[in-house]
């Protein structure tokens, strides 16, 4: 049996769990949760890059360190979980802020794709730790390099992170 995570409805509520591989397969409605790093001195982004093996968005930029909520799983724990997994961040949970919430439903290699995004903030100044088989580099950039990025349609962003966008970086929705 492979990794079991949670399975929601359309409207955001839990309904159930289910085997990953089946979830993206049949386009089931799941939720992720992730965090966006800013520095409190600079105010500078941490961007990264996926790796290649990763199962979706396999070598795509993200600037949401974050992952799928497990069957028994909060948003909010599991963004401080995966913060702590993916860049090495020990947080506890009620130090992330909420930042956003989003549906989206899209599509991954010619399947559809439903999720439920729960992100949150974190400012964060300290040494940064890759987990090897999820990020392949990172980098801090300011909200407006990013938003220059972004402005390019074919430049390879997670398509549901970038749904988020105008709701984590306020100059999004002036520019």
């Amino acid at each position: 049996m492979g990794e079991v995570i949670a399975v929601y409805d359309a409207a955001g509520n839990r309904t159930g769990r289910a085997e990953r591989a089946r979830v993206y397969a049949e386009g089931l409605w799941h939720a992720s949760a992730g965090v966006l790093v800013r520095s409190p001195r600079t105010g500078r982004i941490y961007v990264h890059r996926r790796t290649k093996t990763k199962a979706v968005f396999a070598g795509m930029h993200d600037c949401l360190a974050g992952g799928v909520l497990g069957p028994d799983e909060e948003p909010r724990s599991a963004a401080a979980r995966e913060v702590g997994e993916e860049l090495g961040i020990t947080t506890r949970a009620d130090a992330l802020t909420p930042a956003a919430r989003v549906s989206w439903d899209g599509e991954w290699a010619g399947r559809p794709m439903r999720c439920h995004l729960f992100a949150y903030a974190l400012p964060y100044d300290g040494p940064i730790r890759h987990q090897p088989e999820e990020i392949a580099d990172g980098w801090w950039w300011s909200g407006t390099e990013l938003l220059d990025h972004l402005a390019d349609p074919t430049w390879p962003f997670v398509p549901d992170t970038r749904v988020l966008i105008p709701q984590l970086i306020p100059a999004a929705r002036t520019r």
